[in-house]
C-alpha cells in the first residue's frame, strides 16, 4: 500500500528548545560563533550560478559593501579554523573566502561558504543556516546512527554544517549509472536497500536522489558506493508513512530498478537486516547519548497533531506493535521505532522490520 508522497509545501522552522541547547552544550556541538545567519542577509545584489553545462543550479552568488565584506570574511574565516581545528586563529591570513552562495530553492535558505587556502589553493565548504530543531536532531541522529560522522555546530538561532562531499544522487543517476559495471551496479542496489532501511527507521524523510549523494571510494581493484544523506530538514515531520522510504519517490525509481534487476526478495530481506543490526549495535555504543537526545524530542514540538497521529496508525498497521498506538508525539514514534530494532536484534528475530 502506497501512500501518498506530497511533502508539506512548507515545513515550519521549530526553535531551539533549552533542554536541546543544554545537550548540545554538553555534546560540545555549542560555541560562541562571531557571526549569526542574520548578517549574511544584508547582502547588496547577487547574480546566478550556472554549472558547467549552464544550467542554473538555483543558487546566487551574492557581494556585499566593502566595508561589510571586510568584517563578514574575518568572521567566517574564524568559523571555518573553529568548524575544522582548534580555533586557532593564526591560520585566518592563510585563508581567503573566494565565495558566498546563498541558495533561493527549499526551506532552509542556506549559505554556501568556499574557504581556500592560498598556500595550495586547496579548498573546502560549509553552510551557515537558520538552526532549526528539526534539523538538528536529524544531525545528530545521523551522528550516531550512520556510518558517517557529522561536524556542526550550534549558536542561538544560527547552525553551521560541515559539508558533506559527494556526486550529487539525481547527477550519479542520469549520468554515470548507465556506465557502471554489473557488479558496480549490484553494490549500488545493496547500499540503496541499506540506505531505504536506514532512513525508515530513523524516521528521516524525503530522501529523493538531489537529497543525497553517492560517495565512491577506490578499495584495490574495484571502487565502493556510499549512499549518505544531505539533507535533514525532514526529520520526524511528515505523517505520511512513505515520504521515509526513499524507494517509494519517482526520483529514485531508477535505483528501485536497479534493486528488483540485481536481487531476489531473499537477499533484499538480508541487506534489510544487515543493517538493522548494524543500527541495533550503534544505538547500543551510543546509548546514553541517543536515550538523552530521544528525551529531549519527546519533550519538544517537532510536528503537527495530525501528522503524528496519521504516521504511529501507518506503522501500527505494518508492525502489530501496539506501542505505536499510544505514542503521544513523534518523540515517542522514534522512540518505539528504535526500541522495536533493537529489541529485534536482541532476540535475535530475523523477522523483517516494517
Amino acid at each position: 500500500m502506497k501512500d501518498d508522497l506530497k511533502i508539506s509545501l512548507k515545513k515550519p522552522s521549530y526553535p531551539v528548545c533549552p533542554a536541546l541547547k543544554s545537550y548540545l552544550h554538553k555534546f560540545n556541538r555549542t560555541i560562541r560563533l562571531p557571526i549569526f545567519y542574520d548578517d549574511l542577509l544584508r547582502f547588496q545584489g547577487s547574480v546566478e550560478v550556472f554549472d558547467k553545462n549552464d544550467k542554473d543550479t538555483l543558487w546566487v552568488r551574492v557581494y556585499y559593501s566593502d566595508t561589510d565584506r571586510k568584517e563578514i570574511d574575518l568572521n567566517l574565516k574564524k568559523i571555518y579554523t573553529t568548524l575544522h581545528s582548534d580555533g586557532n586563529e593564526k591560520m585566518v591570513a592563510l585563508l581567503n573566502v573566494d565565495a558566498i552562495d546563498y541558495c533561493t530553492f527549499g526551506n532552509s535558505k542556506p549559505f554556501r561558504i568556499k574557504i581556500r587556502n592560498i598556500l595550495n589553493d586547496n579548498y573546502a565548504y560549509f553552510y551557515v543556516k537558520k538552526a532549526d530543531a528539526s534539523r538538528i536532531y536529524g544531525l545528530e541522529l545521523e551522528h550516531m546512527l550512520s556510518p558517517h560522522n557529522l561536524n556542526f555546530l550550534v549558536y542561538n538561532d544560527t547552525l553551521i554544517e560541515e559539508h558533506i562531499t559527494g556526486i550529487p544522487g539525481d547527477e550519479f543517476i542520469e549520468h554515470m549509472l548507465p556506465d557502471c559495471t554489473s557488479s558496480e551496479k549490484s553494490q549500488i542496489a545493496k547500499e540503496f536497500v541499506k540506505f531505504n532501511e536506514r532512513c525508515m527507521i530513523r524516521l528521516l524523510g524525503d530522501m529523493r536522489s538531489y537529497n543525497y549523494v553517492i560517495v565512491p571510494t577506490h578499495d584495490f581493484d574495484h571502487v565502493v558506493f556510499n549512499i549518505r544523506a544531505i539533507d535533514f530538514d525532514q526529520q520526524c515531520f511528515e505523517g505520511k508513512f512513505n515520504v521515509y522510504r526513499p524507494q517509494f519517490f519517482k526520483e529514485n525509481f531508477k535505483m528501485v530498478d536497479l534493486v528488483t534487476q540485481k536481487f531476489e526478495k531473499q537477499s533484499i530481506n538480508q541487506y534489510k537486516l544487515e543493517e538493522r543490526s548494524i543500527v541495533a549495535k550503534r544505538m547500543l555504543s551510543f546509548k546514553n547519548r541517543i536515550d538523552q537526545l530521544i528525551q529531549c524530542m519527546i519533550n519538544d514540538t517537532l510536528s503537527t497533531p495530525e501528522h503524528e497521529t496519521l504516521l504511529k496508525t501507518k506503522i501500527f498497521e505494518y508492525t502489530n506493535d501496539v506501542k505505536f498506538m499510544k505514542s503521544k508525539n513523534m518523540g515517542e514514534i522514534l522512540k518505539n521505532s528504535l526500541s522495536f530494532v533493537k529489541r529485534n536484534y536482541q532476540t535475535e528475530n530475523t523477522g523483517i522490520f516494517f
